[in-house]
């Protein structure tokens, strides 16, 4: 069997609501100019500090978006998983790298070099609105994330949290997730509280028939309804 190539993955990266609404003359020059990479677990594509090497798009597995303190204390930031794609920020600002980006388990993702990319960017200047697309999108999640860190308890912030991620954080273009591969713990760290805080508020959601708690994961039984606890939860 011949090895696969990015090409072969076009239609998972299309899942993604982002690569699905760029023009196509940008879509290709993705994936023809970008690898396939695997990833072994606990192997970090980049830390806080890199310098840039690219971006990034999750095929297979997911990654961890993390910040660490000098005591070696993680600050789970987000689970990237497929489609999404991440790393553009320094694309933009030519900064160093802004967080670590670690694999959670083996995955398989594309990689855009830089210097191909702002070689094409320069070709084909356009495409730069298209790309801060990416860059806005995420800016209006941390916009959300930050205020509910300060107007909403942690209920609600919980249900909004597990609603995001079985949504791919707004970026998958037709479709959710009905499992939510997030421990306990991480979902604890993301949301800066206790695990123990974590597990009686999806307790609740389970006995409201939302959700089902497997090891490791947390199943959703009820999008929509989950959706409106989300709300509700003030």
């Amino acid at each position: 069997m011949a090895p696969k190539r990015v090409a072969d993955y076009r239609e998972l990266l299309r899942a993604g609501r982002w690569f699905h609404g760029l023009p196509e003359p940008f879509q290709q020059a993705l994936v023809s100019i970008s690898t396939l990479r695997e990833v072994r677990p606990g192997e970090v594509l980049f830390a806080r500090g890199d310098s840039c090497n690219g971006m990034f798009a999750v095929l297979e597995g997911k990654l961890r978006a993390s910040g660490t303190d000098d005591e070696g204390n993680e600050a789970v930031l987000t689970i990237v998983e497929p489609p999404v794609w991440v790393g553009e920020i320094p694309l933009f600002d030519g900064l160093p790298r802004t967080h670590d980006l670690i694999a959670d388990g083996a995955a398989l993702v594309v990689h855009v070099p830089q210097e191909a990319l702002l070689a094409f960017l320069e070709a084909e200047p356009r495409y730069w609105r298209d790309l801060s697309r990416l860059l806005t999108a995420k800016l209006r999640l941390a916009f959300i994330a930050m205020e509910d860190a300060v107007l909403l308890p942690i209920a609600a912030r919980l249900t909004r949290r597990l609603v995001l991620i079985a949504e791919g954080y707004g970026d998958w273009s037709d479709h959710s997730s009905r499992q939510v591969h997030v421990s306990q713990e991480t979902l604890a760290t993301m949301l800066s509280t206790s695990r123990q805080t974590v597990n009686h508020h999806l307790k609740v959601l389970e006995a409201e028939g939302l959700v089902r708690l497997k090891y490791g994961r947390v199943e959703i039984l009820d999008i929509q309804g989950l959706r409106r606890a989300a709300s509700r939860r003030v």
